[in-house]
Order: C-alpha cells, then structure tokens, then sequence
C-alpha cells in the first residue's frame, strides 16, 4: 500500500484526480497553497495527500472565498489538528499521572495530630509530652 505523502502523480494525473486544469496547480503552488515534491529534474510530483488538499481549495473556492481566504482557513484547519493531537497527548500523560499517583496510596503522606487551638496560646501538636 502507498503511504499518502508518497508523490507519484505528474501534474497532468493530478489535475484530473483534482477535477482542476494543470495551470490552476499552478497558481496554487505559486500562492503557497500546495507544495508539490520535485524530481532531480525539476518536474513536480504530487501525493494523495496534495490530491485531497486540491480537492479542499476546490470546496473552498465553490463557496466564492479567495485564495488569501482559503489560505487563511486551511492554516487554521491544521493547527485545529495539531491543538488535537496536542490535547489527546495531554490527556494519555495526565492519565497515566492519575493511575500512577493511585498507586502510591498514600504511603508518602504523613499523619498529623488534630487539635484546637486558640489564638495566643500554643498548639498542643508542638508539646513533647502529649
């Protein structure tokens, strides 16, 4: 199976799969908006990974956002992603926090006397003798 950042596609396969024409590729490379991987000669290859984020630029623009708008939502779509990814580690380190404290039981707490004390006079618990 191919990983989804594995860059087979010429742009001509690309656009196809995209539904957009090779020039529209393009643009989008030139405006930051997809960076397709190079071969030692130069020629672009794009991923599947490109492909569905053609694919997005595409939804995006059907709603009439410009390029500098869609550039904009897609940055916010992929740190919304990483705060996610970030949250779950998160979660999984105050997890495992949680179960080891509970291990513990106790044992490294100390006990200590309860008493009344009025102001102006000394505590008991500091009393030698009680």
């Amino acid at each position: 199976m191919r990983q989804q950042h594995h860059a087979v596609y010429v742009i001509s396969v690309a656009a196809e799969l995209a539904g957009m024409h090779p020039q529209t590729l393009r643009i989008y490379e030139r405006r930051g908006l997809v960076m397709p991987a190079r071969t030692t000669g130069g020629n672009r290859r794009y991923s599947d990974a490109d492909i569905a984020r053609l694919r997005r630029i595409a939804q995006l623009a059907s709603t009439g956002m410009n390029l500098e708008g869609i550039k904009h939502v897609m940055s916010l779509e992929e740190e919304v992603v990483r705060l996610r990814e970030e949250v779950e580690q998160l979660r999984h380190a105050l997890t495992e926090a949680v179960n080891n404290s509970g291990a513990r039981r106790r044992t490294d707490l100390v006990p200590l006397r309860q008493a009344i004390t009025l102001f102006g006079h000394r505590p008991s618990i500091f009393d030698p003798n009680k």
